[in-house]
């Protein structure tokens, strides 16, 4: 990239107002996500889904970001101004959380479209010249730059970032898009039960990420039209994108590595099965997101915690960790963790055997538990020798979610009710 092109992205960044939209619930999570909304959701061993999409825009040089929250954000809220709330509005940058507040109307957020036009009069005093819609609940790396400046290349009016997903597993969960030779949209169906191909690539389909550039009067200009329709549904995919393609130019953006326009690191870890398999890709040696990248860092908030302990060498008691990714604050004594994920302050007492297992913050393993394969949400404590993921009739008894895939979901009120339910 010449000097000329990275300062006209650098301009384009800046004139670039950035929307999260935050406010998901997840429902697919199931109890992971009772008491916090998708955005919010644990993620990497010290980091929240959320932190994502915003070391994007950071990393971008985009600084002005708005935060539209809606389910249960109390804990996406905290971590936010803890982690992000360092940003200077005299210096033109800014990390606002936006929640649903009746701005327009005496409703909630219907949809994404609704979502962003509820704040229209926020992003309109911003004076942006271009407007990203990022969702905030996608875990991956991106630039976002040369996005804008394809966008301004194409003249386009708006334009969707999309990848190649299998046609299976885009039917009836993605956005597809069907797209000419310059990647001007043809067609746009809303999460099709048969997607189309895209030509050349049988099996596969261009899906939206939900992220789009718009320019902002055209984006004000579809907006209040769209609101003015009481039958719409206020989503950007099932209302608006159908209605301007033929009319206006609307381009897709594939999201390709541009050293070898390979598919990029991305992920929807919107079931716990996806949850728990991304999760468990960053124990590998090399795992496609690198984490350890320090020209592109992710960042967070994360308490000052004590370093990660390892006690006790004894042939039967001996607290070792084996292909796993430890945090701060973490004790394992005297218990084998392998090919595990654990988080910030969690501890493991002694004689556990943790196998290919998830373990949120705060959660305490007792003595002489058998753990395999399994998500212990935030600050659970599990029993001294309970059994966890090898007989799931057992953990079906015992109250705890498994999926189709063999993943057990453990929480607090899950082991508060066996406990409960052993004193009766």
């Amino acid at each position: 990239m010449t000097n000329y092109e990275e300062r006209r992205i650098s301009n384009l960044t800046k004139e670039t107002y950035a929307l999260v939209l935050a406010g998901g619930r997840g429902s697919r999570l199931f109890e992971l996500t009772d008491n916090r909304a998708k955005p919010a959701t644990y993620f990497g061993g010290k980091f929240r889904i959320i932190d994502f999409p915003l070391s994007n825009c950071i990393n971008s040089g985009i600084r002005r970001i708005g935060i539209a929250t809606q389910y249960k954000s109390h804990s996406l809220i905290r971590h936010v101004n803890r982690g992000w709330g360092h940003f200077k509005k005299e210096l033109g940058e800014s990390i606002e959380i936006l929640p649903a507040s009746q701005q327009k109307g005496e409703g909630w957020y219907l949809g994404t479209a609704d979502a962003v036009f509820q704040n229209i009069d926020i992003i309109r005093d911003e004076l942006p010249k271009y407007v990203m819609i990022l969702s905030g609940d996608h875990v991956y790396r991106m630039d976002y730059g040369p996005l804008l400046a394809k966008h301004v290349a194409n003249e386009a009016d708006m334009t969707v970032c999309c990848i190649e997903v299998p046609v299976e597993e885009a039917a009836g969960a993605f956005g597809v898009m069907t797209v000419d030779e310059s990647h001007r949209v043809c067609r746009f169906d809303e999460k099709p039960a048969t997607p189309s191909e895209i030509p050349g690539k049988p099996g596969k389909a261009l899906a939206s990420m939900g992220n789009y550039v718009f320019n902002t009067e055209f984006l004000f200009e579809q907006l209040e039209k769209d609101a003015a329709h009481t039958s719409s549904s206020g989503d950007f995919g099932n209302d608006i994108i159908p209605k301007i393609i033929e009319s206006h130019r609307v381009f897709a953006f594939p999201f390709q590595d541009p050293d070898d326009d390979k598919q990029p690191y991305w992920r929807d870890v919107g079931t716990l099965d996806s949850f728990w398999e991304a999760n468990m890709e960053l124990v590998a040696p090399e795992p496609q997101l690198n984490m350890y990248d320090e020209n592109w860092p992710i960042w967070t908030f994360q308490e000052q915690t004590a370093p990660a302990k390892f006690v006790f060498d004894q042939d039967t008691r001996r607290g070792i960790a084996i292909d796993s990714t430890v945090s701060g604050g973490v004790v394992v004594s005297g218990s084998t963790v392998r090919r595990s994920l654990l988080f910030s302050k969690v501890r493991i007492n002694s004689y556990c055997d943790i196998d290919e297992s998830v373990i949120l913050p705060d959660a305490v393993v007792g003595r002489s538990c058998q753990i395999k394969k399994t998500i212990i949400d935030r600050g659970c404590i599990i029993p001294e020798g309970m059994t966890i993921g090898i007989d799931h009739e057992q953990d079906r008894a015992n109250g705890f979610r498994v999926t189709a895939k063999g993943v057990v979901l453990v929480t607090s009120a899950m082991i508060n009710a066996l406990a409960l339910k052993n004193i009766e």
